[in-house]
This record gives structure tokens, C-alpha cells and sequence, in this order.
């Protein structure tokens, strides 16, 4: 009786949504109906990102997700975050990048910042009203973020920071961007966190990537002349800054898989709706075993990956080590995704090619999803060191 009990609670809460997540669902999807689809053709065409967007979307509470309500947020988990993250990506995933990019700062912060803080800088992200980045990666430091090379030097009661960021996110846009620089030694010890708000002295930015996907999502070189932040600008203290990247990439890995799931949704439901409508030799090419198959083979492998986003969610919101489950959920949804895009396409034939339907945009847009948050080759040498860990007599 009670091994039953649990089975069924545990089905209610990893396997079936809750009538509160289908209500969450549902508003997101009505609107991103309204506000994003019809005009995400257009912004990737422009390659125009709207910051007006992302404060519309902080109005109905879709930045703030994962934020606790005392600073504006809905205050829900990881797992109402990555249903949300689904729903905006079906109709963008360039919008859907942009929250969980604004996200980062929130949950760094609600993990690991001041009261002082949390309070100057939560309310506006959650709100939408400002915008967050974040800013790790380097020109010579991508996978071995250890490596990198700003510096921030202490200067009585501030920090002076130089050095270039790449593949900022919102940069150009961002009110505060999260800055990893370096206060020591070599390597990961060396390295601390800083809130650097935007428009400050010495802050300036390169061109804006041209980029295969995303477009709509702006991507920038943020350059760092003698920036000066207070003391109390630092997230933690010195030498933990590579602990709150890993932290804040952890938690980034799974909104990056939940945005893969709605590019994989989204694929398969143009697929399914065109394999249905297109007729070839008088029936609907859905007919056909080499269509339906791989149709079949879209819903099984989309249906997997937000089961396995779902459960690194539901591990980091009750409170358990979700690292690997996180490696393993991105390197499957985004290796999904790339698949699934690329079958959609194949399903369209020559239309897929052509910019008439979407997915020849949803499958530009799936493959810096194997990239970004830790490429899928450091995820696959993050679970192969546990199995090592696990497995190993020495």
C-alpha cells in the first residue's frame, strides 16, 4: 500500500503535470501565440531582438520564474522554469535564450549574493524591466574556463577590472552583467565574481556576431578599460567566482535542454501537421513507413529528452546534487534536437530548405544548443569522470 502511494505521488510529480504546471502551460502558451509567433519569422529575418519583449514577458511573470516572490518572482522551481522555457522556445528559442540568459544573474544571486544585492537587482530582472548577462568565456578561455585572463586588481575600497569577454548574450542591452575576473593565481582558485552594471566608465563592446542561428538574439564582445566596482560588487568571496559559474552553468544546462525540447516540439509538430496535409501517389506522406517512422522515431526521442530535463529539474528544486543529471540531460536534448530538426527538414523535402516554413530556422537555431552552457564533448568527460569515480579500484 504505501510502496503504491509513493509510486503514484511520484508519477503526479515528475511524470504528469499538476493542474497549477497545466494552468502555467497553458498562459505561456497563449502567450507566446500572441506576443512571439507571429513575429519570430521576422526578428530572425532582421536579426532584431526587442528588449520591449522581454518586459512584456516580465509583466506575466516569465522572467522571474525560479525567483522567489519577496523579489518579484514567481517563486516556482526549476521544473515549472523548464515547462515555461518549452513553451517560449516552440514559438522562439532565441526569446526563450534570452530569459534563461536574464535568469543566470537571479539565480546566482538568490544562490550566493548579499541581501543588499538581491535587493537592488532581483526585483528589475524578475520584472523584465532590466536585463541580465552573463560573462565567462574568453578569446583564448571557452571549455577551460580556469584559464581566463581579465583581471580585476583591488584598489582600497574597489576592484579595477580589465580585460575582453566573448559571446555575451545581451550585451549592448544587459543592465548588469555577471563578470568572471581573475584575483589571483592560475587556474579556477584565481578566479572571483563581480555584478558590473552596464553603461559604466571603461565598458564598451565589439560588433555583433553574425551567427547561423538565434539571430534575434543579440551576441556582442564586451570590453573591459579600467572598469571600476565597489568592494561590495564582488559575489562571494575572492576565489569563489569559479564556483558560482559552475553553479550558475549547472542550472543553465538544464534551461538550454528545456529550450531544445521546444525546438524538438515544434519540429515535430510541423512535421506531423505537413506529413499529414502533403499527398504524393494519392495518400498523405505520412503513409509512407520512411515518413512515419521518422515521425515515430521524433516523438520517442522528444518525449525522452523533457523526461530527463524534468528530472535534473525536479532534483536541483528538491534540493539534491543535480550536476550529472544536468550533463545528461543537455548532451541528449541537444543532440535531440539537432536530430529532430534536421528529420523536420527532411520531411518538408525542398520546402524545408526554403524559408516559406519554419524549420529550417528551428534547425539553424539547434545547433549552438550543443555549444553553449559547456559544449556536449565537456558534458560527455563530465559523466565519463563519474563513472570513473564510481567505477575505479584506484
Amino acid at each position: 500500500m504505501v510502496a503504491a502511494r509513493l509510486r503514484d505521488n511520484e508519477r503526479e510529480r515528475v511524470l504528469e503535470p499538476t493542474d497549477e504546471q497545466r494552468d502555467l502551460i497553458e498562459a505561456t502558451k497563449a502567450f507566446c501565440d500572441e506576443e512571439i509567433l507571429p513575429y519570430a519569422e521576422q526578428d530572425d529575418e532582421d536579426e532584431r531582438f526587442r528588449p520591449e519583449l522581454m518586459r512584456l514577458m516580465g509583466e506575466h511573470g516569465l522572467c522571474g520564474v525560479p525567483t522567489p516572490e519577496e523579489y518579484g518572482g514567481l517563486g516556482l522551481g526549476y521544473l515549472e522554469y523548464s515547462m515555461v522555457l518549452e513553451e517560449i522556445a516552440k514559438a522562439s528559442s532565441a526569446y526563450a535564450v534570452s530569459v534563461a540568459v536574464t535568469g543566470l544573474p537571479q539565480v546566482i544571486l538568490a544562490s550566493m549574493g548579499t541581501d543588499e544585492q538581491r535587493q537592488a537587482w532581483l526585483p528589475g530582472l524578475a520584472s523584465g524591466e532590466m536585463l541580465g548577462a552573463f560573462a565567462l568565456s574568453e578569446p583564448e578561455s571557452g571549455s577551460d574556463a580556469g584559464s581566463l585572463r581579465t583581471r580585476a586588481v583591488r584598489d582600497g575600497d574597489e576592484y579595477v577590472l580589465d580585460g575582453t569577454k566573448f559571446w555575451i548574450t545581451h550585451g549592448g542591452f544587459a543592465d548588469i552583467y555577471v563578470v568572471m575576473a581573475r584575483t589571483g593565481g592560475p587556474g579556477a582558485r584565481g578566479v572571483s565574481a563581480f555584478l558590473v552594471p552596464g553603461g559604466v566608465p571603461g565598458m564598451s563592446f565589439g560588433k555583433r556576431e553574425r551567427k547561423m542561428g538565434l539571430c534575434a538574439s543579440p551576441t556582442v564582445e564586451l570590453i573591459l578599460e579600467g572598469v571600476r566596482v565597489p568592494a561590495s560588487a564582488r559575489i562571494g568571496e575572492e576565489g569563489e567566482g569559479f564556483k558560482v559559474a559552475m553553479m550558475a552553468l549547472d542550472s543553465g544546462r538544464i534551461t538550454i535542454a528545456a529550450t531544445a525540447v521546444g525546438l524538438c516540439q515544434a519540429s515535430l509538430e510541423a512535421a506531423s501537421k505537413y506529413a499529414c496535409a502533403r499527398r504524393q501517389f494519392d495518400k498523405p506522406i505520412i503513409d509512407f513507413q520512411g515518413v512515419g517512422f521518422m515521425l515515430a522515431d521524433m516523438v520517442s526521442s522528444t518525449e525522452a529528452a523533457r523526461l530527463l530535463v524534468h528530472r535534473a529539474a525536479q532534483r536541483k528544486d528538491d534540493g539534491l546534487s543535480f550536476a550529472r543529471e544536468a550533463a545528461i540531460a543537455k548532451v541528449f536534448a541537444t543532440d535531440t534536437a539537432m536530430q529532430v530538426t534536421t528529420d523536420a527538414v527532411q520531411v518538408f523535402g525542398g520546402y524545408g530548405y526554403t524559408r516559406e516554413y519554419p524549420v529550417e530556422r528551428y534547425m539553424r537555431d539547434a545547433k549552438v544548443m550543443q555549444i553553449v552552457e559547456g559544449t556536449n564533448q565537456i558534458q560527455r568527460l563530465v559523466i565519463a569522470r563519474g563513472l570513473k569515480r564510481k567505477y575505479s579500484d584506484g
